[in-house]
C-alpha cells in the first residue's frame, strides 16, 4: 500500500508511487525569473534609474513603496541613526546581536585564503594574489519579515574578507524602519544605507546614481524582481547567486520527536508562500505522526495562513524504501538546508554531493543556522547546490595570477609557447615569445 494520501495540511508520496518521480519534479519545479510581464517591468526600472539617476529612484520609492519623499536624502540613513538603533535596543536583544556577529566573524575568518608563490627551478616564479573587492552592495529583504540575520551573514565576510567600502539596501514600504536591522548594520560595521528596495535598489548598486555609489558586486536575497533584476545586471556587476524560496529537507530515521520535526518544517514554511518543506523517512509510523504533529500545531503559529500555504503547494511528507533511497533523494533534490535528523548522520557525510548545509544529528535545528551558529545562512537554492556554495569571505576576494619568468625561464616556455601559437596561426604570439628564446 503506497502513502499517497493528502492530509488536510501536506501531500503525501511515496517512492513506490508509479508517478513519483513525476510528481516530485513538479513539487521541485521553480523558476522565479522567467515571467515575461515581471522582466519587462525590472528592465523599465532599470532604464529609468540609468538615464535619470536619483530622480527615478525617489520616483519609483513613492509609487511601489507608498512613500511620500522628495530626495534621495530621504532615503538615506546616517552612521548616527545606525548607532541611535542599536543603543536604543533592549539589553537582550543587542547581546543576542553581539553573540551571533561574533560567531560569524569567527567561522568566517578560518574561510580567508592566502596570497601563494612558488619558484621553479629556473627561477621562474608562479602564483596567487588574492584582493579584496572595492566595495560591496548588500540587499537585505524588508517587506513580509526583517532579516537582522541577513545583515550580519552578508557584511561579516565581507569585512572579513577586506572590502573597503559596504553599501545596504533595505526596502521600507510605507517608511516602516526596523531598529533591529539598522542597529545590525552598526554592528556589522555597514558603511552607509539606503532604503532602498527592488529592482530600483539593484539598478542603483549597479550602475550608480548621484547619491549612491556603483559597487562590484550584489549579495543577498531578495523577492522575484531583486531576482530578475540581478540577472539582468550581471556583467555589469558581480552577483552572488539568484536565489529562490527558502527550503528545507529534513531526512529522519524515525527517532526524532515528531513535534521537533513539524517544526523544524515550520521554520521554512512560514517565510513566504513558496517556501518548500519536505520530510523524508523509510518509517511509515512515524511520518503518520509528524503529520498529526503538523495538523495539530499548525494553529498554533503567528503565521499560520503562511506557513499553511506553503505546506500545501510545495510541503510533502515521502515515504521512501530504506537508507539508500533517501541518500539518492538528497543528491537529487539538492536542498538549501539538509537536516540529517539520524543516529550517526557523520556516516552519511561522505555520500553527500549536494547540500548548501547540512545540519546533522536530532538536536541541530536549521533554525540555529539561520541566526548564530556561524556558518553563513546564505545558501544556494531551487537544487543549485549541484554547482554553487553558500555565501562566504571568497566570495568578496579575486585572485590575479602571478608569472615571473627569468630569463631562462622566458626562453623554456617561449619555445613552447611558439610551437602552440604557431599551430593557431596567431604569429604574433610566435614571435613575442620567439624574441625571449635564448640563441
Amino acid at each position: 500500500m503506497t502513502e499517497t494520501i493528502a492530509s488536510s495540511a501536506i501531500a503525501r508520496l511515496s517512492t513506490a508511487d508509479a508517478d513519483f518521480e513525476d510528481r516530485l519534479s513538479t513539487l521541485l519545479a521553480w523558476e522565479g525569473v522567467s515571467d515575461a510581464a515581471v522582466l519587462h517591468r525590472v528592465e523599465e526600472i532599470i532604464a529609468a534609474v540609468k538615464s535619470r539617476g536619483d530622480d527615478a529612484l525617489v520616483e519609483i520609492s513613492n509609487r511601489l513603496d507608498r512613500l511620500s519623499v522628495t530626495s534621495m536624502a530621504e532615503l538615506t540613513l546616517s552612521p548616527e541613526r545606525l548607532r541611535q538603533a542599536h543603543d536604543g535596543l533592549p539589553a537582550e536583544q543587542r547581546e543576542a546581536l553581539a553573540q551571533a556577529a561574533e560567531r560569524i566573524r569567527l567561522y568566517h575568518e578560518r574561510q580567508k585564503p592566502e596570497s601563494w608563490q612558488y619558484t621553479e627551478a629556473d627561477g621562474t616564479v608562479l602564483g596567487q594574489q588574492v584582493m579584496p573587492l572595492d566595495r560591496a552592495g548588500i540587499y537585505v529583504p524588508g517587506g513580509k519579515a526583517a532579516y537582522p540575520s541577513s545583515v550580519l551573514m552578508n557584511a561579516i565576510p565581507a569585512h572579513v574578507a577586506g572590502v573597503r567600502e559596504i553599501i545596504m539596501v533595505v526596502p521600507t514600504p510605507d517608511g516602516l524602519l526596523n531598529e533591529l536591522v539598522l542597529a545590525a548594520a552598526h554592528l556589522a560595521g555597514v558603511d552607509r544605507v539606503f532604503t532602498l528596495g527592488g529592482a530600483q535598489a539593484v539598478a542603483a548598486l549597479a550602475y550608480g546614481t548621484e547619491t549612491v555609489p556603483r559597487v562590484d558586486k550584489v549579495v543577498g536575497p531578495g523577492n522575484i524582481y531583486v531576482a530578475t533584476a540581478k540577472r539582468a545586471v550581471f556583467g555589469q556587476v558581480g552577483i552572488d547567486m539568484i536565489a529562490g524560496p527558502s527550503e528545507i529537507l529534513v531526512v529522519s530515521d524515525g527517532g526524532t520527536d515528531p513535534d521537533w520535526l513539524a517544526m523544524d518544517l515550520f521554520s521554512q514554511a512560514e517565510h513566504d508562500e513558496d517556501a518548500q518543506a519536505i520530510l523524508v523517512s523509510w518509517d511509515a509510523e512515524h511520518l503518520a505522526a509528524v503529520e498529526a504533529a503538523i495538523d495539530r500545531l499548525l494553529p498554533t503559529l503567528s503565521r499560520e495562513e503562511i506557513a499553511r500555504e506553503s505546506l500545501a503547494r510545495r510541503g510533502a511528507l515521502v515515504h521512501c524504501r530504506d537508507r539508500d533511497e533517501a541518500m539518492m533523494l538528497i543528491n537529487r533534490i539538492a536542498p538549501e538546508h539538509l537536516e540529517l535528523s539520524v543516529a550517526n548522520p557523520e556516516g552519511w557525510l561522505p555520500e553527500i554531493r549536494h547540500a548548501g548545509a547540512i545540519f546533522m544529528g536530532r538536536y541541530t535545528a536549521e533554525a540555529l543556522g539561520d541566526y548564530c551558529a556561524g556558518p553563513n545562512h546564505v545558501l544556494p537554492t531551487s537544487g543549485t547546490a549541484r554547482f554553487s556554495s553558500p555565501l562566504g569571505v571568497y566570495d568578496f576576494q579575486k585572485r590575479s595570477s602571478i608569472i615571473h619568468c627569468t630569463p631562462e625561464g622566458a626562453s623554456t616556455l617561449g619555445k613552447v609557447a611558439s610551437v602552440l601559437a604557431r599551430g593557431e596561426s596567431l604569429t604574433a604570439h610566435a614571435r613575442s615569445a620567439e624574441y625571449r628564446i635564448k640563441k
